[in-house]
């Protein structure tokens, strides 16, 4: 059960950060999803690392977080890729 929360947390938290960084109408959500799995492992080592402590369960800090990773992910990717979000 936690796995379809963690496919749920992250198409969701994909989709947003798709919508930030201007990504949404190249993206499906099978790669929504793997955004926002990996954009929710880089923020959560990143805030780690700062001192903010880890965010192991479903809240908004933990969405904060996995957010903000999954932007910072797009868009070191658009800068390598050569496109504009």
């Amino acid at each position: 059960m936690w796995i379809l929360l963690w496919i749920l947390f992250g198409a969701i938290v994909g989709w947003v950060a798709s919508l930030i960084t201007g990504n949404n109408a190249r993206m499906g959500i099978l790669l929504n999803i793997v955004v926002g799995l990996i954009g929710a492992g880089i923020g959560g080592w990143i805030s780690t690392y700062l001192g903010f402590g880890s965010y192991k369960v479903f809240s908004l800090g933990s969405f904060a977080v996995a957010l903000g990773g999954a932007v910072l992910l797009l868009l070191v990717v658009n800068l390598f890729s050569g496109r504009k979000g």
